[in-house]
């Protein structure tokens, strides 16, 4: 069965789902570059999904998922800071991470999935 809306994609739900967690746990971080730029960078992933998911071509889309996966890199890299920095404590920073990890794994299995 073809997927036939980007809100169908599981890949594209967990991205949304870190851009909720990135909001909440930042809300009231005052540091608002940093703040600033890991918002950004988490909803730069379901972004570029839903972006992706209607162009014309599956490298189009792969092109995309390319960009959404390296926002979720952006997004871990952020999170080993803030845990140096004293933002998050050791349980957020594991789920940021796993969070993370998973749509990456997804990501790329959707992309690799394209070019068969």
């Amino acid at each position: 069965m073809k997927v036939k809306r980007f809100e169908d994609l599981f890949v594209w739900q967990k991205g949304q789902d870190l851009a909720v967690l990135t909001y909440d746990t930042y809300r009231d971080n005052r540091d608002w570059s940093f703040k600033d730029q890991i918002c950004r960078a988490s909803v730069f992933v379901s972004n570029n999904i839903a972006e992706g998911f209607d162009r014309e071509s599956d490298p189009d889309f792969a092109r995309f998922l390319t960009i959404a996966r390296t926002s979720s890199n952006e997004v871990k890299s952020m999170t080993y800071l803030a845990y140096r920095l004293g933002y998050i404590d050791q349980h957020t920073k594991d789920l940021f991470i796993g969070t993370t990890e998973e749509v990456s794994r997804m990501t790329l299995a959707l992309r690799k999935s394209l070019s068969k």
